[in-house]
């Protein structure tokens, strides 16, 4: 009898969890999460091992902890397993590719290219300013969640408009704007705010919502600081700091021409 059996069902077994292991590591790179999933990685890897070499008492004392183990895990982790489950619908929009209406209505998600240049010039002046403000432009998921929580506006971009939602004495002004199909969907908006332990020091609230919204959905975000007045991008988890307006302008049109 051979110490292992290796089929060739088993190989591809082997790739299929190595590669549902590897998207899930890359969903939740960056967050606190991931010290979570690194632990229990090890500890079935850990496990795995005793099996195989076939030590009955370990065994059977790792088996009982997995058996309670599992049920601790949901409990103690609830608000991270549903922040999971909330990420994987909104991030690959799974809501919206699968419903009804997406057969019959036909949106453009993102912005249209004729109104990132007006966009990006309004980041500019409240940076001479140094007004304050957070921008999250959606792709696939529409973020209706989070537009709930602000003022629905539902209005064309304007410049106008854009600096009197963010002037120091508005009211929405401490608040998210969320734009979506072109549009100026609500403002006032309350995001998700990331733990990543990366984010420079120096970054304030603005800069860890903005973080924090394209860690758990498809959107981009820009924010303009109030402090320093430096334009800062954020997709995908990751945040580009101190832009030119240049530079701000080539990154909104990538991430909208990037929209799979």
């Amino acid at each position: 009898m051979t110490f292992l059996e290796i089929r060739l069902i088993d190989l591809i077994d082997i790739v299929l969890v190595a590669w549902l292991l590897y998207w899930l590591y890359k969903l939740i790179k960056g967050t606190v999460a991931v010290n979570i999933f690194i632990g229990i990685f090890a500890f079935i890897l850990f496990w795995l091992m005793i099996k195989a070499l076939n030590m009955q008492l370990s065994g059977a004392i790792l088996d009982n902890l997995v058996n309670v183990g599992v049920i601790a895990i949901i409990i103690v982790f609830q608000p991270e397993i549903r922040r999971f489950l909330l990420l994987l619908g909104s991030k690959y929009n799974i809501g919206n590719r699968f419903s009804v209406d997406s057969l019959f209505v036909s949106s453009s998600p993102g912005m249209l290219s004729f109104q990132i240049m007006p966009l990006v010039s309004t980041c500019e002046e409240l940076s001479r300013s140094k007004t304050g403000a957070l921008i999250v432009i959606t792709r696939r998921s529409e973020l209706l969640d989070y537009v709930e929580t602000g003022e629905l506006i539902n209005a064309v971009i304007s410049k106008t408009l854009l600096k009197s939602i963010f002037f120091k004495n508005s009211p929405l002004h401490d608040g998210a704007v969320i734009i979506n199909q072109s549009k100026i969907k609500a403002a006032g908006c309350i995001l998700p705010v990331s733990q990543n332990m990366d984010l420079p020091k120096n970054v304030g609230l603005r800069h860890r919502a903005a973080m924090g919204i394209t860690e758990s959905t498809d959107a981009v975000s820009i924010v303009v600081s109030e402090e320093t007045g430096r334009m800062s991008f954020f997709v995908g988890g990751k945040g580009y700091y101190n832009l030119s307006t240049e530079e701000l302008e080539k990154k909104v049109v990538e991430s909208m021409a990037n929209i799979k």
